[in-house]
Order: structure tokens, then C-alpha cells, then sequence
């Protein structure tokens, strides 16, 4: 019972230390961020990061880690109740930026400040990305089995087309100094409707 209680506390002091590195690089960014900073936030001392994490960039990276598994179930959540391979695209788009909104210092981390690491960049190697993007990549597939998507699209190309503008999006919307003149609603409406156009195989809108 008591190595169980270890294992918990262990668990939940990681995760504290992720959710006050996200705050602190948000806040700071993640070059003038210290670890140290890291530790006052999570109320640790600055030593017991390095049991857990090697560096500072390990922090960086476990975050995407970490958040990425979070956006990735909730996506799949948001997906299950329909097999409409158009609509799966509606709602990834709306989901995509209803987490951008929900979380914006998690936001900010994976927009901004993730791009700051050299190692992620040139090594890393972003599984649960890929993951997240094979969802369009399947959705593509299952509509033209269906017939509704046309079969000379390339689902690994527009798999990565449709998330290059979300990420642009996502990115404009990190960095604008008025965040609620920035529609996402309206934005999510548009760039799924301009893809919509240009995949199917019979022009559908959504109403």
C-alpha cells in the first residue's frame, strides 16, 4: 500500500512540475525561463526537477509529450459520435482550436516556445504529432472509400496542408495582442469549407 502512495506522490509531482513549467515558459518563454522558476512554481525545491527531468529542454519536451496525449484523446472523444468522414473534418478543425482556446498557456507552449528547442527541431522525433495528423490522414481515406472525397487527393498531403493552416492560425492567434478580435469560430468555418471544396467529389457546405 505504501509503495502505491510513493508511486502516486511521485505521478502527481511530475505533473505539477509540467503544469508549472508550462505556466512559467508561457509566461517568460522558455529561454529566459530557470529552472529554478520551475521549482518555486511547483513548490518543489529546485533539485527534486532533476529527478524527474534531465534538463530544462527535457521539461520542454515532456510538456509536448504530456499535452499532446491529452489533445489527442480529446480529439478522439470529439470524433466518435459520427462516421461521416466531412463532418469527422468539421469537427477536428473545431475541436483543434476549441483546446487552443480552453488552454492558452498550453497554447502558447506548443506554438511559440517548443520552437525554441534545437533538439526537437533536428532529433525529436513527435510521435504523438503524427498521431494527431493521421487522424485527418484517416478521415481523408475512409471518404474516399466512401465516394464523397476525390480519389486523386494524396491523404498524407492534405493531411499536412489542412494542419499548416490551422498551425498558422493557431499561431497568429498566440501572438495577437487582441485575442478577441481574432474570430476562431469563423476562422474554423472558412478553412473547412475552402478544404471541403477543394476534396469533394460533389460540393457540400455545412449550414
Amino acid at each position: 500500500m505504501s509503495g502505491s502512495n510513493s508511486k502516486n506522490n511521485k505521478s502527481d509531482k511530475r505533473v505539477r512540475i509540467i503544469d508549472a513549467a508550462v505556466s512559467v515558459f508561457a509566461q517568460k518563454g522558455y529561454h529566459l525561463s530557470r529552472v529554478s522558476d520551475i521549482a518555486k512554481v511547483a513548490g518543489v525545491a529546485d533539485g527534486t526537477i532533476y529527478l524527474y527531468f534531465r534538463n530544462k529542454e527535457d521539461v520542454l519536451l515532456s510538456i509536448f509529450e504530456e499535452k499532446m496525449g491529452i489533445l489527442l484523446a480529446e480529439m478522439r472523444k470529439a470524433l466518435q459520435d459520427t462516421n461521416d468522414p466531412l463532418e469527422k473534418i468539421r469537427i477536428y478543425v473545431h475541436q483543434h482550436f476549441i483546446q487552443l482556446q480552453k488552454h492558452p498557456d498550453i497554447a502558447k507552449v506548443l506554438q511559440v516556445e517548443l520552437r525554441q528547442s534545437q533538439q526537437f527541431i533536428n532529433e525529436y522525433r513527435p510521435e504523438k504529432l503524427w498521431e494527431y495528423l493521421e487522424i485527418l490522414g484517416d478521415t481523408i481515406r475512409e471518404g474516399q472509400d466512401l465516394g464523397v472525397i476525390r480519389q486523386d487527393v494524396d491523404p498524407f498531403l492534405l493531411q499536412w496542408s489542412l494542419f499548416g493552416a490551422l498551425d498558422e492560425l493557431a499561431i497568429q492567434w498566440v501572438v495577437a495582442r487582441k485575442r478577441e478580435r481574432f474570430n476562431l469560430t469563423q476562422a474554423a468555418n472558412q478553412v473547412t469549407e475552402i478544404f471541403i471544396y477543394g476534396l469533394t467529389t460533389t460540393i457540400k457546405t455545412g449550414e
